[in-house]
């Protein structure tokens, strides 16, 4: 078999050496120096990240961890700069589309991660609603256990947590030294998030959950016993100890020392720091001031379309209406029980009309359950976890059941399609099985894609007959509210010089949002400037791209071909979209 396969290569060597060059071989050679930089960029992710590769079903016996430090960040940065000056090299009209694409996407993501290090605020490593801890604790979702190996990972990582702990608290430290540091106002009860993490019996905590789930054939008992023993040991003496000190720190240290201001602007350098936060979220290159003013007018369209669906449900104005949902019992789960099963109904309902609006479906499915209860009156209604093809983890829809008496069930429809189908899960399943390399398919996450889609399947339930009731049409509209005032708010109060306070009244004013969600939501967009504007301007632009797709094409429209387009190069920047869907639009006329 030897000489034989060396017989093949010998006379293709030969044949090389006599066939002349090729007009496309130019093209062809860039080609090769761009996937041999996004193949060390992508192995070199999977190293740095490992927790991440495990995820991937990359095999990891030592149980490495991330390193959280400065210091290797810097290197990471070093590394980015490395590729950048590969890449700029490369000529790009040599290039396939395909390849474009892909040098586009990798060229601005590296640019972005050395940007962002020039700011004192990449020492800011936690927001209102997160943190290294509640990261840990939630590791586990996106991990395989069906081995004793698997098992055996998790516990040597649970083993490193005080290193994490320590690093991060060490960037932490830096981050008040030089006066980044979250605002007092959106902060407040922070703390639960810690403590709700310290239990006397680590078999009661988080960390502690692989080891309360079926355990699988192939692990007889006394091996599980002898591991889950381990796991117990190591989280009474690694990650107990290093939660209680990251708590007496909050206390002692960071919370005293929050910042007066609400605004990322009060802090050194913070103009800058929030107009290159536009930036990154959005992928435009729209100011501060005009995003406000979108937002202005956002505000104004819908409503007026809220007094209009107010008259159809019998109420003289907008605000009587709104009044009624916000506090009819009616409207409430008495249980948390009550509310997933109201959830579980609505999301089955929208399963089953997806094939109608989308041609290809993803093959992963997804489940929902309860939002942590340590995190869950801080944050937000709900949200989406990703799954993995790769080792066997579904995909699943956060719900949040506290303060029941501010989840109502006519949110539930815009909310599911949303944070699930057609929305977060369809977009992100289907990604993770498209032909392209693997950093696009598992670490592009443009958030003005990922949130304009979410957003834009919100409106998508008009088409899906969810909003069958003036009531759940009112949900719809305060959801699409919620994203247009975001525009206004994160814009007023990083750039303008708003209050938290002028933020809820605005809030309040506007949505039909309660008034817990409406708190929750602007401490998000306090301690986290700028993500929340890509939500408003990737729908809008989907909407944008549909509408001239509609007009130019006219009988030749097929919608759920759009929407496989919009979706078939998985996350990318809004103006690489555009230039998808213009080439569709073209072909689509030429045909």
């Amino acid at each position: 078999m030897r000489r034989a396969h060396l017989a093949i290569l010998v006379s293709l060597s030969a044949l090389a050496i006599s066939t002349p060059v090729r007009a496309d071989d130019h093209v062809d050679k860039k080609s090769t120096e761009l996937h041999q930089i996004i193949d060390d960029y992508w192995s070199y992710s999977l190293e740095q990240y490992p927790e991440f590769a495990s995820s991937l079903g990359v095999s990891d016996p030592v149980g490495r961890v991330s390193d959280n430090s400065l210091e290797a960040e810097d290197k990471r940065v070093e590394k980015a700069k490395a590729w950048l000056v590969q890449l700029d090299k490369i000529d790009q009209n040599a290039l396939s589309e395909d390849d474009q694409t892909n040098f586009g996407i990798l060229r601005r993501s590296l640019a972005e991660q050395v940007e962002a290090s020039t700011y004192g605020q990449r020492t800011i490593n936690f927001t209102n609603r997160s943190g290294w801890h509640q990261s840990f604790a939630s590791m586990q979702n996106n991990l395989p256990f069906r081995t004793a190996a698997d098992y055996q990972t998790y516990i040597n990582r649970l083993k490193k947590y005080g290193m994490i702990h320590r690093q991060s608290i060490s960037v932490a430290n830096k981050a008040l030294q030089g006066g980044y540091v979250q605002p007092c106002v959106s902060m407040v009860g922070y703390e639960s998030s810690i403590s709700g993490l310290i239990k006397e019996d680590p078999k009661d905590t988080r960390f502690f959950e692989p080891f309360k789930r079926t355990k699988p054939d192939g692990i007889d008992q006394a091996t599980f016993d002898s591991l889950a023993s381990s796991a117990a040991e190591a989280i009474a003496t690694n990650i107990t100890p290093s939660l209680k000190g990251h708590l007496d720190w909050y206390n002692t240290k960071y919370a005293p020392n929050c910042a007066k201001a609400p605004g990322v602007s009060a802090q050194p350098g913070g103009d800058k720091y929030y107009d290159f936060r536009i930036r990154q979220m959005t992928t435009t290159e729209k100011s501060a001031d005009e995003i406000h003013n979108i937002g202005l007018s956002e505000v104004a369209r819908v409503r007026a379309e809220m007094v209009e669906v107010a008259k159809q449900a019998g109420f003289e104005t907008r605000e009587a209406f709104i009044a009624d949902l916000r506090t009819n019992p009616k409207y409430y789960a008495k249980t948390p029980e009550e509310l997933m099963e109201k959830v579980a109904r609505v999301t089955k309902i929208i399963d089953g009309k997806m094939p109608s609006i989308i041609g290809k479906l993803a093959r992963l499915p997804y489940g929902i359950k309860e939002i942590p209860a340590e995190t869950a009156e801080g944050t937000t209604t709900a949200y989406y976890n990703p799954g993995s093809p790769d080792v066997g983890i579904a995909g699943f829809y956060y719900v949040n059941t506290s303060k029941l008496d501010q989840r109502p069930f006519w949110e539930i429809p815009a909310l599911s399609v949303h944070e699930a189908v057609p929305g977060h899960h369809m977009q992100i399943a289907l990604q993770q099985e498209l032909d392209m390399p693997d950093f696009r398919k598992h670490g592009a996450f443009f958030t003005a894609f990922v949130e304009g889609w979410g957003l834009y399947s919100e409106r998508l339930g008009i088409e899906m007959g969810l909003y069958d009731t003036p009531a759940k049409d009112m949900g719809r509209l305060s959801y699409e509210m919620w994203r247009a005032t975001r525009l206004v708010v994160d814009t007023g109060i990083h750039s303008k010089g708003w209050s938290k306070q002028r933020a809820i009244d605005f809030m309040t004013d506007n949505t039909a949002l309660s008034t817990a969600n409406i708190e929750a939501e602007v401490n998000r967009y306090i301690s986290w400037p700028g993500q929340a504007l890509a939500y408003k301007m990737g729908e809008l632009k989907i909407r944008e791209l549909r509408g001239k797709a509609t007009e130019t094409l006219g009988t030749k429209f097929d919608l759920r071909e759009f929407h496989d387009v919009v979706l078939g190069q998985g996350a990318v920047p809004l103006d690489m979209l555009e230039a998808q869907v213009n080439r569709w639009i073209e072909a689509k006329k030429a045909s």
